[in-house]
């Protein structure tokens, strides 16, 4: 106890000095009366929280019964909305040998984000961080902590988050969407009534041809013509077989004991060469590029990658190996889902396609920023194409709808190292891992009228509709629901986070941004999407990231 605390104390034990005369005593206080006492139905006092042995949740055979018989590991989505529904807004399981703390109301996960500190951490430990241990290879951005993780996230936010930065890539990018027209046109004139069977796997190829050119300024020949096949180059098949093998596994090496893997070793195996395919892809790459830009010199103007950017700032090439390499999985299956999930919502939404489409046509016949497909692009003319898409209302919040409903993230996770915190009701201790519950938040009919169905217009402030060039004065800085605090709608501001948000947020938000609004822009332009006639609904899968759980095919139609 600190002096200033104790000095009152002291003073009530010296003798009271006697009233001076004629002033009179004052009246005797009266004792305060004691609260009664407590009974076992009274509610929690507010000024205590509640421990975690206090907060609900399922037993811990029950939850291994839903991960390992009933598909849980595939649905933990799904598993989220009935937490809430049978638990409330915070209850705790254990995902394998890890209890976890879950978050799934808005303000509590607003609550937690910021007690989250300067150096976010993600989790304890988890496989990826146990492979680079493993393997002896450096982490990147999305396994890093402290100020390693401060060190990278620094260079790659100067580069990749602030505002016009992404234009910087749009001209790769621009060409990339291009031979993905190109390739779709292909492929819907060798089906008799246009039909694109599994798209995701051609956005796939899609979202390693234009990250690979971001991350190391390299053209791979993902979306090229091969023949009657359609095969891309073996190389990139393999890279694409890597990425889903390690999205598909992370989550179940989670939840199976050390003990198990040990003796069904096959998972932990397959995860680990997955990665190690992808550590020497990148490898590759990044040493041609380095080797490439020594021997040329300073370069041209818009000649820049990723790799350059890491260079630049004088990053040891084994952490831009680290870097890199987690930057390319998550830039290929982020953007191929979404753009899949888009296309399919607005070939089953005609009105929302049809007013889309109006609003790029007339952009286009206003400025003329939207209609260059041309895989010969100039920089210039593609950041400018970039930039005006960025302002047209109704694309952005298409992108916003596939994304509340289809989070590419579901959950996300986070350490509080130092302190307990408090999360509504609960103080939850120090190094507990806490899953914000992304999916439930983003489809609550408290925040989201009609919350499964699409509805781009939520997203849009009254003066922006589908019937406008997109011509509002309004910035991709002010579009609404840009960021927490300026929703359009009745909805709460942390109740669809797609991106995250604070420090660990998506360090390449505004690249995914310009990849799905230059690729959905092109493709809406040149075709008409309807849904593949008998058809079922496809609904979404948990594979660590959120995917479609059934390939989707769709009808393309010449407009």
């Amino acid at each position: 106890m600190s002096p200033g605390l104790r000095l009152p104390a002291r003073v009530a034990l010296l003798p009271r000095s006697p009233p001076e005369p004629g002033v009179p005593r004052p009246p005797p206080v009266p004792p305060a009366a004691s609260p009664p006492p407590r009974t076992a139905r009274d509610p929690p006092e507010p000024s205590r929280p509640r421990g975690l042995a206090e907060m609900p949740g399922p037993s811990s055979a029950a939850f291994i019964f839903e991960l390992l018989c009933r598909g849980g590991v595939r649905k933990l989505h799904e598993m989220q909305v009935h937490g809430l529904s049978r638990f409330g807004p915070v209850w705790r399981a254990r995902f394998g040998p890890v209890l976890t703390v879950h978050v799934a109301e808005p303000a509590l996960v607003a609550q937690v984000l910021r007690q989250e500190g300067p150096e976010p951490r993600r989790a304890l430990s988890c496989p990826w961080k146990q492979h680079r241990d493993l393997r002896g290879v450096p982490g990147g951005l999305l396994t890093l902590e402290g100020e390693a993780w401060r060190g990278s996230r620094r260079v790659l936010a100067r580069g990749l988050l602030r505002p016009g930065a992404a234009e910087a890539f749009a001209g790769p990018v621009a060409a990339a969407v291009a031979e993905l027209v190109a390739r779709l046109q292909r492929l819907r004139r060798r089906h008799p009534r246009g039909i694109v069977r599994d798209i995701g796997t051609e956005f796939n190829r899609f979202g390693l041809e234009a990250i690979s050119w971001v991350l190391f300024s390299s053209r791979l020949g993902c979306l090229g013509d091969t023949g009657d096949t359609g095969d891309a180059p073996a190389a990139t098949e393999a890279v694409l077989r890597s990425v889903g093998t390690v999205l598909a596994l992370t989550l179940v090496t989670m939840a199976l004991p050390r003990p198990l893997l040990r003796l069904v070793p096959a998972p932990w195996d397959a995860f680990c060469h997955a990665w190690d395919q992808l550590f020497a892809f990148a490898k590759g790459h990044v040493d041609r590029r380095v080797a490439e830009v020594a021997a040329r010199g300073p370069l041209a103007e818009g000649d820049t990658c990723v790799t350059d950017l890491l260079a630049r700032e004088h990053v040891p090439v084994a952490s831009i190996y680290g870097n890199v390499t987690e930057l390319l999985l998550a830039g290929v299956d982020t953007v191929a889902s979404t753009l899949a999930w888009s296309l399919y919502e607005l070939a089953q939404n005609p009105g929302a396609q049809a007013a889309l489409h109006r609003q790029l046509v007339a952009a286009t016949a206003t400025s003329g920023a939207t209609s260059g497909d041309s895989a010969t692009t100039d920089g210039a003319t593609a950041a400018a194409t970039a930039a005006a898409l960025g302002r047209l209302p109704l694309l952005r919040a298409v992108v916003k709808e596939t994304l509340r409903l289809y989070p590419v993230i579901p959950a996300n996770a986070r350490v509080i190292p130092e302190c307990d915190i408090r999360v509504g009701d609960y103080l939850v201790p120090r190094q507990t891992l806490i899953t914000l519950c992304h999916y439930a938040t983003s489809r609550d009919s408290r925040f989201f009228p009609a919350p499964n169905a699409f509805r781009p217009e939520r997203w849009l402030r009254h003066r922006d509709t589908g019937n406008t060039a997109g011509d509002t004065g309004e910035t991709a800085g002010d579009t609404a629901g840009d960021t927490p605090g300026d929703p359009p709608g009745p909805r709460h501001p942390f109740a669809s986070l797609p991106f995250g948000l604070g420090p660990r947020s998506c360090v390449g938000r505004r690249l995914a941004e310009l990849q799905l609004h230059m690729a959905l822009a092109q493709i809406l332009l040149r075709f008409e999407v309807r849904p593949e006639p008998g058809g079922g609904r496809v609904r979404p899968m948990t594979r660590t990231l959120l995917a479609p759980g059934a390939p989707i095919s769709l009808r393309f139609l010449e407009r």
